[in-house]
């Protein structure tokens, strides 16, 4: 006898023995279980088809994929990256948007000074902030031009105060003054697009809100949004060492005009 044919025989004789010796039978979930461990693969039920690792299943029955062993003769390589620009002002809205259902959002508190939020941006490498309360509302934005550009200085002299001591609070955007855009606009638009939204409202930012026509507007989710600069960089335009957003719209018409 072989020696799946004498494994399968102790099985049934250990069934055998769990029966002589009074045990309560084993249901079809605990012969799977059994089985796996005897014979790597799961009892079958009557007429019932095979299953394989691609088909969904519980989560108590994971299966593992087909794989095989690399053998020493043969090669890999890797792909090689395209020189091109990722996206094209024909490109999908959606792919120079960013999903904030995927990544999370950098915040931080109104009360803070403008130093802080510096240093929060240079961290977290991003050049907006989200200014939020404890119930992450959001109460505004801030940006790398906001904090590092005139409108502190203009501030601090009009108030008679240090530069250090300009808060988040003073010199963000507030929520209602932010460009907002509908995520169902967003799903038909195009990069060109979102650029001249852009433009018409004179703004480097907009957020992409989920038209949800039961919520309230304190309840209304951001689930994106848009970034001249970012968009620019994946247009190819090289970044500004300090940004200007006249100088990046001049450049993206630069670009296309090219």
């Amino acid at each position: 006898m072989d020696s799946h044919g004498s494994r399968a025989q102790q099985a049934e004789d250990a069934g055998a023995t769990n029966a002589a010796s009074g045990s309560a039978p084993l249901d079809d979930r605990q012969k799977d279980h059994f089985l796996q461990l005897m014979f790597g693969e799961p009892h079958r039920r009557g007429s019932t088809a095979q299953r394989t690792p691609y088909t969904a299943h519980a989560e108590d029955e994971y299966l593992p994929l087909r794989h095989s062993q690399s053998s020493a003769g043969h090669r890999y390589t890797l792909p090689v990256p395209s020189a091109r620009a990722p996206v094209q002002l024909d490109s999908p809205a959606s792919e120079v948007m960013t999903d904030l259902r995927r990544v999370s959002a950098v915040t931080i508190d109104r009360n803070v000074s403008i130093d802080d939020a510096t240093h929060a941006m240079t961290t977290h490498g991003v050049r907006a902030l989200f200014v939020v309360d404890d119930a992450r509302q959001v109460s505004g934005i801030i940006t790398s031009t906001d904090t590092l550009g005139e409108k502190p200085m203009r501030f601090a002299l009009a108030r008679g105060i240090r530069h250090g001591e300009v808060l988040v609070r003073d010199i963000m955007t507030p929520s209602e003054r932010l460009e907002i855009l509908d995520l169902d606009a967003v799903r038909t638009a195009r990069v060109g697009d979102v650029i001249a939204t852009l433009r018409l409202a004179g703004r480097q930012h907009a957020l992409v809100v989920e038209n949800n026509p039961n919520a309230t507007a304190e309840g209304t989710t951001i689930c994106g949004i848009f970034s001249l600069t970012q968009i620019a960089r994946q247009l190819g335009i090289p970044p500004q060492h300090v940004h200007d957003i006249a100088r990046t719209f001049a450049e993206i018409e630069e670009a296309i005009a090219s």
